[in-house]
């Protein structure tokens, strides 16, 4: 008796899937979700490891800025032959001052009082307390108030 071969078996597909032909490629809601969350433990892991870079970052502008207006108070010193006195302060780098001993050949040397990162003014005294024939300049950091630890004082 000759054999005849069976017929190739059909496919069975899970009752949930849709045949091949009219399946859209996509994501599932299962793969977005997973991504996301991948992406906010990354995120989250990069703000945590910046957030001490910004106040690294705040003490570096407080000597930048304090480096400018030194700067400017020996170009002051050099018209003026003395610096800015406490009450004159470092707006006496901007506008001139009304206040003696008023300068004879003064010029405005910056646009603005500048301010700390911290939005506080940056103090200055001339005399300085510890010398008398130094000013002192310094920032009052993130405290905002007088203290022991208040950012450089350069002279």
């Amino acid at each position: 008796m000759k054999k005849t071969p069976l017929p190739a078996p059909k496919k069975i597909s899970p009752p949930f899937s849709l045949p091949t032909k009219n399946r859209r490629a996509a994501y599932t809601l299962f793969e977005i979700m997973l991504v996301l969350g991948i992406i906010a433990v990354l995120v989250g892991s990069a703000i945590y490891l910046l957030v001490g870079n910004v106040d690294i970052a705040k003490e570096q502008r407080v000597d930048s800025d304090l480096q400018a207006i030194k700067t400017q108070l020996k170009t002051y010193e050099m018209l003026n032959f003395t610096y800015p006195t406490t009450a004159q302060g470092l707006k006496a780098l901007v506008a001139k001052p009304s206040v003696e001993p008023v300068p004879r050949r003064w010029r405005q040397l910056l646009d603005s009082v500048p301010v700390d990162p911290w939005g506080s003014p940056y103090q200055y005294a001339f005399p300085g307390r510890k010398d008398p024939g130094k000013y002192e300049i310094y920032s009052l950091g993130p405290d905002r108030q007088k203290s022991n630890d208040d950012l450089p004082r350069a002279d």
